[in-house]
């Protein structure tokens, strides 16, 4: 069984190994663009991170205890702008199922949590960036009922 709670400063060690699983699935996709293996956030900057109310990380927990997962999240709005309204948004900035329990219901729990988060906190609409070469991911995604909002597209010169 799984449980989704907010990550705290124990946890760190466990999230910082979760962001290097991530970097090398898209280090692994796009070596051009990824180094690997690395980390998003160093610890001191997950310590300010789990701080700020603003940008809530959570982690799911087996049994034992053991992060088998996370998910960071932004609020993002834009106030006042000439041509979007001003929706309050929740960004999924970095969700990362642990490699060892890929396809036990993680990453659903995650989701989930953060779906009910939203909707508590009085969201519009949760979005996220996913990379094309991370099919697994979109095909994740589309099954939680995520929709492409916009496309960003490139030429390589």
């Amino acid at each position: 069984m799984f449980k989704v709670r907010t990550a705290k400063s124990e946890d760190i060690p466990e999230i910082l190994k979760l962001l290097v699983q991530v970097d090398m699935v898209h280090h692994n996709g796009r070596p051009d663009i990824f180094k690997g293996p690395t980390t998003k956030y160093n610890a001191e900057q997950l310590e300010e991170i789990l701080l700020n109310k603003e940008a809530p990380v959570f982690v799911c927990v087996n049994d034992e205890g053991k992060v088998t997962g996370h998910a960071f999240c932004i609020y993002k709005q834009e106030k006042d702008d000439r041509v979007l309204t001003d929706i309050k948004t929740l960004y999924i900035d970095d969700i990362c199922v642990d490699e060892n329990y890929r396809r036990q219901g993680v990453g659903e729990a995650l989701y989930n949590y953060v779906l009910e988060y939203a909707k508590e906190h009085g969201f519009y609409n949760i979005t996220l960036n996913v990379w094309n070469c991370n099919s697994g991911a979109m095909k994740f995604y589309e099954k939680m009922g995520l929709k492409p909002l916009k496309v960003c597209m490139e030429t390589i010169i």
